[in-house]
């Protein structure tokens, strides 16, 4: 009960930071969000791109787009939850400069997962409107569910991966919302974490179970999401 309410207090503390970061960092509202989206459907580091992961967990299934599918988002939910991958995926460059690697390392890791499943359910990385849709995704089913209601997005993932056009205003909205969303996830965990350290091994043990959760609740919502365009 006690580590719940030191969570949520994390969490709440965190939302009420993080618009702040951004104020005064305007290059977190784009800069690190499209690098770490970039880099995610490029390949970073030690990471090949995401469709090319992809592919190759659709091989190991023998061709089953949901075994892959889930596989996909085992893999994700393990790397998240190594600490130290987030924080050295060489090639972020610049996005360290403006977040820590913490936050670049888990947004990577989450749009290569999501980028992975739309492109196992025949989307084109390339198109503009997939890539606000991957983004969307990675805000999450309760944020995004929010921010329809408050009409600062025009519709769930699905609705913009698949619009008659590309809307690039909607570019700079979806980038900062989910700089704001990333830091949030961050600090929080950095916050519970720093509670939790009067345990010993909690700490670590915090950081890597809620990076692992956040990814795993990101990959179930970009499964129901990107529904099949093609059939394989």
């Amino acid at each position: 009960m006690a580590s719940r309410l030191k969570k949520g207090l994390a969490v709440e503390a965190a939302r009420k930071v993080a618009p702040r970061i951004t104020h005064m960092a305007p290059g977190l509202t784009q800069s690190f969000v499209r690098e770490a989206l970039n880099r995610a459907i490029a390949g970073a580091g030690p990471l090949p791109p995401a469709a090319q992961a992809a592919e190759t967990q659709l091989r190991e299934q023998n061709g089953n787009v949901d075994k892959a599918i889930r596989e996909l988002i085992q893999n994700h939910v393990a790397y998240a939850g190594v600490e130290g991958l987030t924080t050295n995926l060489g090639g972020l460059i610049t996005a360290t400069i403006v977040a820590p690697a913490s936050i670049a390392g888990l947004a990577l890791i989450q749009c290569r997962m999501v980028a992975g499943i739309a492109h196992l359910r025949g989307y084109d990385l390339d198109d503009p409107r997939v890539r606000n849709a991957i983004l969307v995704t990675v805000l999450g089913d309760d944020a995004v569910v929010k921010m329809v209601k408050r009409k600062l997005l025009p519709a769930p993932p699905m609705a913009i991966a698949t619009a008659p056009q590309h809307d690039p205003e909607l570019d700079r909205t979806v980038s900062s919302a989910l700089a704001t969303e990333m830091i949030t996830r961050v600090i929080g965990k950095r916050m519970a974490t720093t509670l939790g350290k009067r345990v010993p091994v909690v700490g670590g043990a915090v950081g890597a179970a809620t990076d692992g959760w956040s990814t795993w609740k990101v990959g179930r919502y970009a499964g129901r999401e990107f529904l099949p365009r093609t059939v394989r």
